[in-house]
């Protein structure tokens, strides 16, 4: 018999920081691609274009990450939903880990021609099929251990992760632009960062070795035979909605965080090292508001809050755009702390949100592919549409704006469509009195 007895206190602050530092490394991997795809690959990997085809070109590499981040859903869901959480976290880093070492290792289009582009295409698939399967577990694992009634809050520390992973290499980028050349940078400054991701991923393989199964999968009868044929059979709306929702959170994250590198650094004239440190330090907040977001919504419901940051997410994205236009870093600042304000109010409840959508013998994969199919619409398409659409207009991208409202309204609609989850406290009994 397994002991399925909630976990508390300390050993729960170890789980939820383990999951956090396994996050943090697997979105460190994904995010320092999106940086270089950004200052570097273009001219590296497609010298033949523009410089802004090739940052459209690089931006398409970036964005076949997102697009293998819901076969990585399936493919570690139905081990999740099969065989437990705990194989999830260590086969997903291991894959994030290893391919993102080996981008750092791929030689340039000077060196060998079209297969150097061809070799960043597969290793950045491989990359999201690893990203893919990490959030499902990391999540699970500890909302599956978490008391029902601080769900939210203990969920939430695996979505710190992507924060930490962000700084980390940013930090990690901007370091090495203030310490070397551009030219420095550009010939093998840039592959420092990638290298680096085979510590990190040693280290968070550490962590997890003593992470145990969770008490949601211990407690199933009967497992699922074919976790994405029930969830596709029985599930199949929640799982759109799902993608729909979770659009915007993706847009604004990669809008500030890839999209608005380039556009400040390539059409503004803004110093690499004004937009990483504006896009840090509101990336920074973010991070340090994700529990408060969790804890509205223990409060007062995960729909409720989903659908308050949505709200702002309408009102906000043109502000956005204009104060990133005006290329004064306090301004710009502004414009990405309220975005990702907006996002975090969704995203800090929603590991806690989307498992309690699903029943627990497909929980591992409904949950999963639902929040990796939004990033495939809010994710993958936003830098080149945003780029495309930056390239039409005047100094202010009036367009990108109307870009991002009209998927915050989408995702708007499809919030207000999906049940609330929050659990209902049990009724405290009267006193019974003579």
């Amino acid at each position: 018999m397994h002991d399925v007895r909630p976990v508390t206190g300390p050993s729960m602050l170890r789980l939820a920081t383990a999951s956090l530092a396994g996050t943090a490394v697997e979105f460190y991997d994904f995010f320092v691609y999106g940086t270089a795809a950004a200052l570097v690959l273009g001219p590296l990997f497609f010298p033949a274009f523009s410089p802004a085809a090739g940052t459209l070109a690089a931006f398409a590499t970036f964005g076949v990450g997102f697009l293998a981040r819901p076969l990585g859903s399936v493919l570690f869901g139905h081990i999740g939903d099969r065989r437990g959480r705990r194989p999830v976290l260590v086969g997903s880093l291991l894959l994030t880990g290893a391919s993102t070492v080996a981008v750092g290792c791929v030689p340039s289009y000077g060196s060998i021609g079209v297969a150097a582009p061809l070799l960043l295409l597969v290793l950045r698939f491989l990359q999201g099929l690893g990203l893919g399967g990490e959030w499902g577990g990391a999540v699970l694992l500890t909302a599956e251990h978490a008391p029902a009634e601080r769900r939210a809050l203990w969920s939430s520390f695996p979505q710190i992760g992507p924060a930490a992973g962000f700084l980390l290499a940013n930090g990690v980028v901007l370091g090495l632009s203030a310490a070397l050349s551009d030219a420095q940078f550009a010939e093998w400054g840039w592959r420092v960062p990638f290298w680096a991701a085979g510590a990190l991923a040693t280290a968070g393989l550490w962590l997890r070795s003593s992470l145990t199964e969770s008490p949601g999968f211990l407690e199933i009868g009967e497992h699922a035979r074919v976790p994405l044929a029930e969830v596709l059979r029985e599930h199949w709306r929640r799982v759109l909605l799902t993608a729909g929702a979770l659009a915007i959170g993706y847009a604004i994250f990669y809008t500030v965080t890839t999209w608005s590198l380039a556009y400040g650094t390539e059409r503004l004239g803004v110093s690499r090292t004004v937009m990483l440190t504006c896009i840090m330090a509101a990336v920074c907040v973010k991070g340090a508001l994700t529990p408060v977001s969790a804890l509205l919504g223990d409060r007062y419901g995960r729909r409720t809050t989903c659908l308050a940051g949505c709200c702002a997410a309408v009102l906000w994205m043109f502000p956005t755009v204009a104060l990133l236009a005006t290329g004064e870093p306090l301004l710009m600042f502004t414009g990405f702390l309220g975005a990702l304000i907006a996002f975090i109010t969704m995203f800090g409840v929603v590991a806690a949100y989307l498992p309690e959508l699903y029943e627990p013998r497909v929980r591992c994969t409904g949950a999963a592919v639902g929040y990796n199919l939004g990033g495939v619409l809010g994710g993958a398409l936003t830098p080149i549409a945003a780029t495309a659409l930056a390239g039409q207009g005047g100094r202010v991208p009036w367009g990108v704006g109307a870009y991002l409202t009209g998927i915050a309204l989408l995702s708007l609609g499809c919030f207000a469509l999906l049940p609330e989850t929050r659990p209902v406290p049990a009724a405290v009994p009267e006193a019974v009195t003579d």
